[in-house]
């Protein structure tokens, strides 16, 4: 099948688009911000990949073109759109198209307002080593899939088994009807705690094999999940952990007298990996067997990305951008560091809007007295958007609790600064140039 899509630069269209490539259909695709920048490194993998890219002005789409998948971020008055509606081609949407690649497979479901990019990653990669040759296409880039062609997103294996990324923010994830999932915690993120926990007890409701829950998550629990298998570390479970040892950048801990060693640092990363635990085990396969290959995983670019760490400072990059992930990343930070100078960059108008609240509230609470907090202009990709909210909102809120915050309007204002803390973390989603940010603040500081 020849398939173009509309937006292929996003993680989510990306994924698919390089799935089907390996899958054996011919694909090619347009974005925004490779017209803008066309040596994009997300541009030279897709064309690495055999992937053709195309301006979005709807010359990738012709009478060959069989199938037209649209980012949900692409207007419908983009010209990709109105050419694929000018000549009748089959139009879907990129969670339309998803809901459809996931009913074709026996699809493990890995939902949850925070960790699903980490758990679905590390789930497919301990597969992976154990041979069970699955099928994967997440939001996250599992670095340990990476190749030219591949930015780690998505793998494809013999087996009719598939790891998805069932993520809430479209609400598709209603609609399907997976063999195993995985519904690690829920919080407020795309919509109302709420809503989501409605999505959440659908899909469990749909899947036909186990469902796998974190125990101690308050608001989880007060959904109506029935017969699910749990994992934990406060409460008592199917799967809890005992004998937690936080090392630096590392977590060892007890489960069913095994030991297990992870090498990702945060009681988070702990909850992640008891997820596919669990279900592993679920599944048949003896803890032994999991225990011998959980070290190897090296974690999701931009999940907790160790940027520099010689001694004297510690420089970190995360995808971090909703409260509760925040919060996990807070947490594990101050484990690590007396002295961090955090520096935010909010994604979107609108999602700032919804969580500016909670943005507030979780800064204020987890500030340390030697602490600083920057915030980075509101990232915006282009597109319709109501710019009636400021990063300047939440340094206010953050301020007015005595804690220490301000806006940076140009990202160079912060190497004049260097030298004040121990560490320093960049955080935000969607735009990977604070990767760089991260990068550069490294080597001033080397």
């Amino acid at each position: 099948m020849k398939i173009f899509f509309s937006g292929i630069g996003g993680s989510g269209v990306s994924s698919i688009a390089g799935f089907m490539t390996e899958k054996g259909h011919k694909t090619a695709g347009s974005d925004r911000l490779f017209d803008l920048y066309p040596e994009h490194q997300g541009c030279r993998r897709l064309k690495e990949k055999g992937i053709a890219i195309f301006p979005q002005d709807g010359s990738g789409i012709d009478g060959s073109t069989e199938l037209a998948v649209f980012s949900t971020a692409v207007e419908k008055d983009n010209p990709d759109f109105i050419k694929a509606e000018a000549l009748r081609i089959n139009l879907r949407t990129r969670p339309q198209y998803l809901t459809e690649i996931v009913s074709g497979f026996s699809t493990i479901a890995v939902a949850g307002t925070s960790g699903k990019s980490t758990i679905s990653g590390m789930l497919a990669f301990l597969m992976q080593r154990l041979g069970l040759g699955p099928n994967f296409i997440g939001g996250g880039r599992v670095k340990q899939f990476r190749t030219t062609g591949n930015p780690g997103n998505f793998l494809t294996g013999p087996s009719d088994t598939l790891v998805v990324e069932a993520c809430e923010s479209d609400g598709t994830l209603v609609d399907y009807m997976p063999s195993c999932s995985i519904i690690s915690n829920l919080d407020l993120d795309h919509h109302s705690i709420e809503e989501t926990g409605r999505m959440f007890e659908r899909l469990a409701e749909n899947t036909s094999g186990v469902v796998v829950t974190g125990g101690d998550d308050l608001n989880l629990s007060g959904c109506g999940i029935r017969n699910a298998v749990r994992f934990s570390v406060r409460t008592a479970s199917e799967y809890r952990a005992t004998d937690i040892e936080h090392r630096q950048l590392r977590t060892a801990f007890s489960l069913k007298t095994r030991r297990f060693e992870l090498s990702l640092p945060g009681i988070h990363n702990l909850y992640n990996a008891l997820a596919c635990i669990s279900l592993l085990s679920e599944l048949g396969v003896a803890l032994e067997r999991v225990a011998e290959v959980l070290p190897e995983f090296a974690g999701i670019e931009r999940r907790f990305d160790v940027h520099l760490n010689d001694g004297r400072h510690l420089v970190v990059d995360d995808y971090a951008h909703n409260p509760h992930k925040i919060l996990s990343l807070m947490k594990t930070m101050r484990m690590l560091s007396n002295k961090v100078c955090y520096i935010f960059q909010p994604h979107g108008y609108g999602p700032t809007r919804l969580m500016k609240d909670e943005y507030i509230r979780t800064f204020s609470e987890l500030l340390r007295p030697s602490d600083d907090l920057f915030l980075l202009p509101i990232y915006y990709a282009g597109g319709t958007a109501a710019k009636d909210i400021s990063s300047l909102d939440i340094a206010e809120g953050v301020k007015a609790s005595g804690r220490s915050a301000s806006v940076l309007e140009e990202r160079g204002e912060i190497f004049d600064l260097l030298g004040k803390w121990e560490s320093y973390v960049v955080f935000g989603a969607r735009d990977d140039t604070l990767s760089d940010y991260a990068e550069e603040i490294a080597g001033r500081l080397r």
